[in-house]
């Protein structure tokens, strides 16, 4: 082989190594930019508690996640108890109740922090095929107690009353225990449900049935009656709430362990923001700001 072929070979030779050296430098560099573009860390936190809160903190999640890629909001039921103790435990980091705390809680719980989201009004539903359209607050706690039992004694047919209401995890049913029944034991034969879609789907079906919801469940489903007080008889309307003339109403929380911080903070601050307020009033609820 001559001294110019053996030249040109080697000068390819060369040129080839330069080329696999730059490639490898190119290929480096964009795995650094791509290490450069990971998208952020998600951030996880779990909201839980009274299922009154529940469709205003679902979707106030949902339109958050929406521009927060890399939030992860991650909300369910259970109940007021469900979400103080979930909070206050530690193994959820908002817990939403229909209520305030127990002394037992505030006792068990006393870094808990309270935040008003919205005020509800508490609807006293029927069967639509019900007649009866107005009840005072005394015979809806005669109904609840037993005292009565058919709705006759209340101007409608002669039908046996059939009592629905919430289980002990409900702040719905604690303020309705304070609030209608000054704490007086409801009647033993109360068929208790877990919530309030249940509450209003067993009194959709049931002609006899009595129940309660939050106004925000309200639907051409069941029939909200009147309730009277001092001789005035109000509608269950979200008017009448925010007038404060409607009586069997109360706000709506979510508690944290301290100040919220983080993602927690954020999300709070949104739903108390014009557009999470928008939320609240689109589920038929106040807003408190």
């Amino acid at each position: 082989m001559n001294r110019s072929s053996s030249f040109r070979k080697s000068g390819f030779t060369g040129l080839l190594l330069v080329g696999l050296v730059v490639l490898a430098a190119a290929l480096c560099c964009g795995c650094i930019g791509n290490q450069d573009q990971t998208p952020a860390e998600v951030q996880t936190i779990a909201v839980t508690g009274s299922t009154t809160v529940l469709p205003v903190a679902q979707l106030a999640a949902d339109e958050y996640m929406r521009t927060h890629s890399s939030a992860d909001i991650q909300v369910s039921g259970g109940g007021s108890s469900v979400g103080v103790q979930a909070v206050g435990e530690g193994t959820a980091d908002i817990g939403m109740a229909s209520r305030d705390l127990k002394s037992a809680e505030t006792e068990k719980y006393p870094s808990l922090v309270k935040h008003t989201v919205a005020i509800d009004g508490i609807a006293v539903i029927v069967n639509p095929a019900n007649a009866v359209s107005s009840l005072s607050l005394d015979q809806i706690k005669g109904i609840y107690n037993g005292t009565i039992t058919n709705w006759n004694q209340v101007g409608g047919a002669s039908q046996e009353i059939v009592v629905v209401g919430r289980d002990s995890a409900s702040g719905t049913r604690e303020f309705f225990y304070e609030f209608v029944m000054k704490k007086e034991d409801f009647v033993p034969t109360q068929i208790e449900k877990n919530s309030n879609g249940a509450v209003k789907q067993t009194v959709q079906h049931t002609p006899g049935a009595i129940g309660y919801v939050g106004l925000g469940y309200l639907d051409g489903t069941v029939k909200a009656v009147s309730v009277g007080t001092d001789g005035t008889v109000v509608e269950a309307t979200l008017e009448n709430v925010r007038a404060g003339t409607y009586p069997i109403a109360r706000e709506l929380y979510m508690f944290t362990t301290g100040e919220p911080t983080g993602l927690a903070k954020d999300y709070i601050d949104f739903i108390l923001s014009p557009d999470g307020q928008a939320i609240v009033e689109e589920e038929g609820f106040v807003r408190v700001n």
